[in-house]
């Protein structure tokens, strides 16, 4: 049994973590601004940030391996300085502390919208794609970026740190409504008369967390692992969720160009006017735009991972968006 610690753990990807590291037997401290919902009997919870050291310290008390998740997922934010504070600099004072505590191993989670190439070519990427923060196209993509340059730089430095980077995860429970989350319900509400035309790994939000725990246990330190699904293009993807749901889907393509005033407008409107996430920003529709095929080949051949096809959790988040609009 190991004394393990998961930031973000209350999180849509760090509950789906926390439920697979206790299942094994682990013990298993949670850090997060947000207390879990429903709080899980045999966790412990250190309620703080990540960019607050003291808080860092406290909760790696005992501790032998770290999984780093805590982040801003979405992408706006009133405030683009929340991006650097948590992503980057929080990732920067986990490390250091962890350090300071010679933690055996940290587990980097990361994404894989830092590794889309500037211009689309539908070749498939895999861990050998070389980012660059001018590739970036927002402060979200660079606050990733950055934090994880951090995490491969302090392998470098000694640390034993793993980086994975999960593709677009599926699955019920999204209770923050991350990007993918928000995707779902836009189309199954009927709420848009266009989608854009892209490219999206799809992988069951239970198959990163065994990925996770699979590149803790033998994920090589210093490497990146992309935790992925099934290449699906949004033309493919619309049908499926037309049949699973019942529900009439948009049938055309909004073009690039209007795609990208209206994450342009939106965002504006959002920081200025209502203060609230727009439907789209900017920086979403330029990574759709960059959208390609992901490649989890090198997990699968060294970590073992074996994600399912995406059918039963998009068959799942349908029927819990029904059950959902039939009791209102």
């Amino acid at each position: 049994m190991a004394r393990v610690l998961v930031t973000g753990g209350s999180g849509f990807i760090g509950r789906n973590l926390v439920e697979v590291l206790v299942a094994r037997g682990d013990s298993v401290r949670v850090l997060d601004v947000a207390e879990p919902e429903p709080k899980p009997a045999d966790v412990d919870y250190v309620r703080g940030s990540v960019a607050d050291r003291v808080a860092c310290e406290k909760a790696l008390v005992g501790i032998e391996r770290v999984y780093h998740l805590a982040g801003i997922a979405h992408l706006w934010r009133r405030d683009r300085a929340d991006f650097d504070t948590v992503n980057r600099l929080g990732t920067e004072t986990l490390l250091e502390a962890a350090a300071a505590n010679r933690v055996s191993r940290v587990v980097h989670c990361s994404t894989e919208s830092i590794l889309l190439p500037r211009r689309r070519n539908h070749k498939a990427i895999d861990e050998s794609a070389p980012p660059t923060l001018e590739d970036m196209p927002g402060p979200y993509t660079r606050s990733k970026h950055l934090a994880e340059r951090a995490a491969l730089r302090a392998a470098q430095k000694g640390l034993d740190v793993v980086v994975v980077n999960p593709t677009v995860p599926v699955g019920v429970g999204d209770r923050n409504m991350t990007p993918p989350a928000q995707m779902l319900q836009l189309f199954l509400a009927g709420q848009t008369p266009f989608f854009l035309d892209c490219v999206l790994n799809l992988v069951d939000v239970r198959d990163i967390a065994d990925g996770i725990v699979r590149a803790g246990d033998n994920g090589r330190t210093g490497d990146r692992y992309i935790l992925g699904g099934e290449n699906v293009a949004m033309r493919e993807l619309l049908p499926v969720l037309a049949r699973k749901s019942g529900r009439p889907m948009p049938r055309r393509a909004v073009p690039a160009a209007v795609a990208l005033a209206t994450g342009l407008v939106s965002g504006w409107i959002a920081d200025l006017v209502t203060h609230r996430a727009p439907v789209a920003t900017r920086e979403a529709v330029v990574l759709a735009l960059r959208s390609a095929p992901f490649d989890s080949a090198k997990a699968k051949r060294e970590l073992g991972y074996a994600p399912e096809p995406i059918d039963r959790a998009l068959t799942e988040v349908v029927d819990a968006f029904k059950r959902s609009n039939s009791s209102t």
